[in-house]
């Protein structure tokens, strides 16, 4: 396999990896944020906002001493015997849930306050739990939101280039995602290689976007009728 191909292959299974981590992750957390009006709400969804406007190589900066072999995470993961984070394809999928939490929870918390209390209500009334009226009311009338979040934390985590550089460095096959390769072959003056891998970046954030636009609209077209 080329190394271009290897790139590809390693930024898909990367993606594909951090949204399936991110779905089970937001989705609790984004309820919460949702139905809750705890005083700490507001500090906590600032967190998980924090990686849209932290600049990536800042997040990227402070992942790399978090999970290196003197911050807390590396001592931790060294005395599981798992070595340390940075630099490996474990570290890059770590990096990758954090910097695309808010890609996830936010299409998912607004999916969720636009769930009908009056729905759980009445689920409540006929005897269903809080997990029943969760699993059985409030997921179904979300769909839209779970595949908003699912499609954008996928394009996302394809997309990143600076907390992936920081914490996976650029090592082929391993972790040299599409994102850093196109940065080296511009390094390398390798115009043409550049242009093959970005312009597939850039079809495939445009087809992302419009096939996203039209599924949510349809949704909303039968929610409606």
């Amino acid at each position: 396999m080329s190394p271009e191909w290897q790139a590809v292959w390693l930024t898909l299974k990367l993606a594909g990896a951090t949204t399936v981590i991110l779905l089970f992750l937001a989705t609790p957390l984004a309820w919460w944020l949702a139905r809750t009006r705890h005083w700490v709400r507001q500090p906590i969804a600032a967190v998980v906002a924090m990686p849209l406007v932290l600049p990536p190589t800042v997040l990227g900066f402070y992942l790399l001493i978090l999970m290196g072999p003197e911050g807390p995470v590396g001592e931790l993961t060294q005395a599981l015997g798992l070595g340390t984070l940075p630099f490996t394809f474990g570290g890059l999928v770590v990096a990758s849930v954090i910097s695309s939490l808010p890609f996830a929870v936010q299409p998912l918390k607004n999916a969720f306050e636009s769930v009908s209390g009056r729905m759980l209500e009445v689920a409540a009334t006929l005897g269903a739990s809080a997990l029943d009226r969760f699993a059985t009311v409030a997921v179904p009338l979300a769909r839209s939101g779970f595949l908003t979040a699912a499609v954008l934390s996928f394009a996302h985590t394809i997309g990143e280039f600076g907390v992936v550089l920081m914490i996976g460095g650029n090592i082929p096959g391993e972790t040299r995602v599409l994102s850093v390769a196109i940065y080296d072959h511009v390094e390398t003056l390798e115009y043409a290689k550049a242009h093959w891998l970005a312009g597939g970046l850039l079809i495939f954030s445009f087809v992302t976007l419009v096939s996203l636009y039209l599924i949510n609209g349809r949704i909303a077209n039968r929610g409606l009728s």
